[in-house]
């Protein structure tokens, strides 16, 4: 395979942040009515029903370098290496990383890309639906998703697992709720999005079942912490669909709970109260362990027959 690397430093041009949204169809089907009548919708208080230990899984993703592919018939193919890592946290009479895991691709929409062999990584080839720079950090987004499904699934025995990012094809895992820390789709009516904004630290909403390509429950807690306008430290939260209403209810209770439990300070962390001390931390020793990007993109830029 002939391919060359974009001189250019990644992060221009090409990056994965700000976190690629996960697809959703425009206007998403919510049904209000899942815990109670959405006329009887009111803050719902936070109950203490602590899980004995909560896993908390996250991952990370980084541009290595942008390269592009010649093909057999000459035309050329943009692309990206990327590392991702995913790993998982377990909190109990104290916190332990459990499992941590790191990988490289290649992602492009060119059919002849191959493995690339460096002496300190090989990046394996993985198919984008197209060339565009959205798609190509679509495509390094959903396989870290993967990775972080994999780490989830094989990490067993918590009660609770915590996963950061929407529930989207990891919604099979055994007592799981996706962590929602940004609000990019209106789901609620203003109704009820005056409810939301009504929460006291702590509190949730009750549960709200949505559709899109896919059916989950979901409801919105406002964490504690300072309220300087009113979605400050409100998220969202997701759980399976296939629950019935009563363990929903309870699984919702526990995650509350640890949410609150574990919500950031402003003097330690500038994302708080969002960013999760135990999520922070996992991501601190998951960049680590993704290696220095500089060393990582001469040996690319050496494996492309440059320097």
């Amino acid at each position: 395979m002939r391919f060359a690397v974009e001189p250019w430093a990644p992060e221009f041009g090409v990056s994965l942040e700000p976190e690629v949204a996960e697809p959703e169809a425009s206007r998403p089907d919510v049904d209000p009515s899942v815990e109670l009548e959405p006329s009887r919708w009111g803050p719902q208080p936070l109950k203490e029903e602590a899980p004995s230990s909560v896993l908390f899984v996250d991952g990370v993703r980084r541009v290595d370098a942008r390269v592009w592919i010649t093909q057999p018939d000459g035309l050329t193919r943009p692309g990206l290496f990327a590392s991702y890592a995913a790993g998982a946290v377990r909190c109990g009479a104290q916190a332990e990383v459990v499992d941590a895991r790191v990988e490289r691709g290649l992602f492009t929409s060119s059919p002849a890309a191959e493995a690339v062999v460096t002496p300190l990584a090989t990046y394996e080839p993985r198919l984008a639906a197209g060339e565009r720079p959205e798609e190509l950090a679509i495509a390094v987004q959903q396989r870290m998703r993967e990775l972080e499904a994999e780490v989830a699934g094989g990490a067993a025995g918590a009660e609770l697992c915590v996963l950061d990012g929407p529930l989207t094809g990891r919604q099979r895992i055994r007592g799981a709720v996706g962590y929602v820390k940004t609000h990019h789709t209106p789901y609620l009516g203003p109704e009820l999005v005056r409810v939301v904004e009504s929460l006291e630290p702590g509190e949730r909403t009750p549960l709200f079942l949505v559709t899109t390509s896919w059916s989950r429950l979901s409801f919105y807690l406002r964490l504690p912490g300072r309220t300087a306008h009113p979605w400050a430290g409100v998220v969202r939260v997701e759980l399976t669909a296939d629950l019935a209403v009563e363990e929903a209810r309870t699984l919702a209770g526990k995650a509350a709970s640890v949410l609150c439990r574990f919500a950031s300070h402003p003097h330690r962390d500038p994302r708080a109260p969002q960013n999760l001390y135990p999520i922070a931390g996992l991501e601190r020793e998951l960049r680590r362990r993704l290696g220095d990007e500089q060393i990582l993109l001469r040996a690319l830029k050496s494996a492309a027959g440059g320097f």
